[in-house]
């Protein structure tokens, strides 16, 4: 895949656009990221250039931005793509077992790119609806077009759903490990959210039990079971329990979320986005039918 001709981006009539940046996305947690170092290459290259142990958040931050802009940028789309490719070309190195590994590797990228595949999937269907099978491979379909934004071969991705789905399979079966990067993300949940600056230590040891609680709660119920399992996550049979309930809740509360402003049901650069696209097609408008 070269620079030379922009693949044609993601817009209003699709269903990533609809529920990428949707709020309640949040409440995955940190499934994503955590995938995402549990592959030993990507893993290894966050532990040797990336600042995430020194200030982990800040560092989420600013990831997302960008991800999410590669989604919403319209014509930038494909331009915000390469910057997020670019920002990766001299994370490499070599691994523990003496070989190389480079961000850009085509299979260590789209493993990347699938993570948030899986994301969005699980986040609409755990939080917001069920999909069909047609509506899987649209937001699939959706996906390869959104990799394609980044420049970056795309040899390791997969033909179509059905293969995807091969592919994911095998993935977790045979190639994620507990890679000390992962563990140290998920760190928290045994040992509690860090206390955020400024914030007094005596307050901080009030405030924080029901905090951590619920940041434990959220993060491991929205974990793959595979990855509770590699990383020695507990999880019991009542948490599942819980954790289906609080989702059921969540989904029944959605009958109400188009009555709320869009600044509460969708994060900034989706907002945007939709403002650009609304003014667009207002602009398309006849001048008989704007009056």
């Amino acid at each position: 895949m070269t620079d030379q001709a922009d693949p044609a981006p993601l817009g209003p009539g699709t269903l990533t656009w609809r529920y990428f940046g949707d709020t309640r996305m949040l409440l995955v947690g940190p499934r994503a990221a955590v995938l995402q170092n549990m592959l030993p290459a990507l893993g290894q290259g966050v532990l040797d250039h990336s600042v995430f142990f020194a200030e982990t958040f800040a560092r989420l931050k600013r990831s997302a931005g960008p991800i999410l802009n590669t989604v919403y940028g319209g014509p930038r789309s494909a331009a915000t793509g390469r910057q997020v490719r670019d920002f990766h070309r001299e994370i490499k190195g070599t691994m523990p077992d003496g070989t190389r590994y480079h961000a850009l590797d085509p299979e260590t990228y789209y493993w990347a790119h699938a993570t948030f595949l899986d994301t969005l999937l699980y986040g609409i269907e755990t939080f917001i609806r069920p999909l069909g099978e047609a509506e899987k491979r649209r937001v699939y379909e959706e996906s390869k077009v959104w990799f394609r934004m980044y420049g970056v071969s795309d040899r390791a991705m997969p033909e179509d759903w059905e293969a995807f789905q091969a592919y994911w399979k095998r993935m977790l079966d045979e190639e994620i490990v507990a890679h000390g990067t992962a563990r140290y993300g998920v760190g928290y949940v045994t040992k509690g959210l860090p206390a955020p600056p400024k914030i007094p230590a005596p307050v901080w040891r009030a405030v924080s039990p029901p905090l951590d609680a619920v940041a434990r709660f959220v993060t491991v119920g929205g974990l793959h079971p595979r990855m509770r399992e590699l990383l020695g996550l507990p999880w019991s049979d009542a948490d599942e329990r819980r954790y289906r309930r609080f989702a059921a809740a969540v989904r029944r509360a959605g009958r109400l979320w188009p009555l709320l402003p869009e600044a509460v049901r969708y994060l900034p650069q989706a907002r945007r986005a939709f403002r650009r696209a609304r003014a667009s097609q207002k602009a398309r408008r006849p001048a008989r039918a704007r009056r």
